[in-house]
């Protein structure tokens, strides 16, 4: 995500490294270096001209701090430009109304269906509501099969009438549905066209008028940089919609679409998606997001991930192991299901700091941990839970149940005796608190 862009601003960056001050000079060959990296990413010149003028002003503007170089105070001028180009902070999601509607708009492709998926099980699993989906869409049934797909899957219920081809008596029907039902929020997928076009935009007006939603979301390929921005722009203008949602962002993703849009229609960005599974859905923090940008990671998504994850009893009991030296196979793949569960592992390893830059070109996916559980559930649960107990002949066992080679298994056993002789270690020492054990 925005690697190039990443790149581009830190090379930028180098202009001023071992500069003792900031001067005029160095100053506007950096800003003449950023402006150019924003360019390159698909925002338009206008917006690049106006943000690296703000930056060069804040930064000969700026006291020069004797503890922080000329280098890191261009990067935090930045950091700072960048996050209010955004947005400045997280918007708020208005789910209040009996029930609270949403409307979801957008280009044909542009993810809305697989959004509404997501934002509904968002609602259920993260803020208790009932959500009902509507199927907006009547001129693809593939978008209703979609919908009722994605329901099944994240247990949410869909509400459609195939043979209807009136979207607005669709809805206003749903609408009564919810109410019946005791439902809190509808999320109502709307249909897309391959381009903006009058039939569309009166369709999706017509909609908004006849149920008056809370939430009216502007859904973006961030692939599609700066013609995301300008259809944004041609959607506002019709709907005044309320919030912006990025999706695709694990793609190729330039930049252009999340640094111009807020700018352009003046309408904050109120959550990012990436990937095709049901919980792969973030509220969109302008802030956290610069500091990705940057390379500097993002450590409070991460920890918030992770405690989302972790149940605080089950992390007491695993730091009792720990301490007492007892952690087995079992705990360890109870640890690797919980690691899987919080998303992409390429992604959340790139929230750490300094690290996203030295995977950029590795191949990093959940699959890699296949082979390790292969390995542990072709363990008996006695060998899983008293490591001690494995010998050359149950390693062979082992390998030939996990399909693996004999030094695959010893390998990975060594491993994870390292990983306990650390853990033996820092048992010696105060141990704080575990993912999932409070904030």
């Amino acid at each position: 995500m925005f690697n190039s862009l990443s790149e581009k601003l830190e090379s930028a960056f180098k202009n001023l490294k071992g500069q003792g001050r900031i001067t005029d000079l160095n100053v506007a060959n950096t800003v003449k270096d950023i402006r150019r990296a924003l360019v390159d990413a698909d925002v338009n010149y206008k917006i690049a001209k106006e943000f690296t003028d703000k930056v060069k002003e804040k930064a000969l503007g700026s006291k020069v701090l004797l503890a922080v170089n000329p280098g890191q105070q261009m990067v935090k001028i930045v950091q700072d430009e960048l996050t209010e180009l955004m947005g400045g902070e997280a918007s708020e999601f208005n789910v209040s109304g009996s029930p609270a509607i949403i409307l979801i708009a957008g280009l044909q492709g542009s993810g809305k269906t697989t959004f509404s998926g997501k934002l509904a099980n968002y609602l259920k699993t993260k803020k208790g509501k009932s959500p009902l989906l509507v199927a907006g869409d009547i001129y693809r049934p593939a978008a209703i099969d979609q919908l009722e797909v994605l329901g099944g899957q994240i247990g949410v219920d869909v509400y459609a009438e195939r043979e209807n081809k009136d979207a607005v008596s669709i809805v206003q029907n749903a609408l009564k549905e919810a109410r019946s039902k005791n439902k809190n929020v509808i999320i109502v997928d709307t249909a897309g066209r391959l381009a903006v076009d009058e039939v569309m935009m009166t369709e999706v007006a017509n909609i908004k008028n006849a149920i008056s939603p809370q939430e009216i979301l502007f859904v973006v390929d961030s692939m599609t940089g700066q013609d995301a921005v300008n259809t944004a722009k041609a959607f506002n203008d019709r709907l005044d919609f309320s919030g912006v949602v990025l999706t695709k962002l694990d793609g190729d993703t330039r930049g252009g679409a999340a640094l111009s849009i807020k700018y352009t229609v003046n309408k904050p960005i109120k959550f990012a998606s990436s990937g095709e599974k049901m919980d792969t859905l973030d509220v969109f923090y302008p802030d956290r997001m610069a500091q990705r940008i940057l390379g500097m990671g993002d450590i409070v998504s991460l920890v918030e991930k992770a405690q989302e994850q972790f149940d605080e009893a089950e992390a007491r009991k695993l730091e009792k192991k720990i301490r007492k030296n007892q952690f087995d196979f079992e705990d360890f793949k109870t640890q690797l299901q919980q690691i899987k569960k919080m998303g992409n592992l390429k992604d959340l390893m790139g929230m750490i700091p300094g690290v996203g830059k030295q995977i950029k070109d590795v191949d990093i996916n959940n699959d890699s941990f296949k082979g390790i559980e292969a390995i542990i559930n072709s363990m008996t649960l006695e060998e899983r839970r008293n490591p001690d107990l494995i010998n050359p002949s149950r390693k062979t066992r082992i390998a030939k149940g996990a399909g693996k080679d004999i030094a695959e298994v010893n390998a990975f056993l060594k491993q994870f005796e390292q990983m306990k002789s650390m853990m033996k270690m820092m048992n010696k020492m105060p141990m704080g608190r575990m993912p999932g054990m409070g904030r």
